[in-house]
């Protein structure tokens, strides 16, 4: 992975606001050329820094149901079957694995409390799910 230096740090800065500015915006706003910018970004998606560019819709953001964090102890060695599940459920976005108490933490989206409700009740009632412990998401502050 490359080096960051503040160039490419205010680049992101500018890419995770808005990964649909054009580098000329890009560039205009760092004050160097465009040129420059586009080698940036392409030696930061080259080097792994960057991983790629994304859409957010409305229906993530706040007013749109309800979203929470779930942290998930796996019994033994069956992560591999609560992954499965978890991957089968639309509630459920990203899923990571992690160190300390919690095995897993996965996000969670749902429309309101009462699905919420139901996906929590389908999670922990997986055979390999030892225990859990679930944070509902209030608002964004970044």
């Amino acid at each position: 992975m490359p080096a960051l230096d503040d160039l490419d740090r205010q680049l992101i800065a500018l890419l995770r606001n808005d990964g649909r500015l054009p580098a000329a915006t890009l560039a205009r706003q760092l004050g160097v050329s465009r040129g420059t910018v586009q080698n940036r970004i392409d030696r930061l998606l080259a080097g792994g820094v960057i991983l790629g560019f994304t859409l957010r819709l409305a229906s993530e953001g706040a007013g749109a149901g309800v979203r929470a964090i779930m942290a998930i102890e796996v019994r033994s060695a069956d992560t591999r079957a609560v992954l499965a599940a978890l991957r089968r459920m639309p509630e459920v976005g990203r899923v990571h694995s992690t160190n300390g108490r919690w095995d897993l933490v996965a996000e969670l989206a749902t429309p309101d409390l009462a699905a919420l409700d139901r996906a929590l009740t389908e999670i922990r009632a997986l055979k390999a799910v030892a225990n859990s412990e679930t944070s509902i998401l209030l608002a964004e502050l970044k």
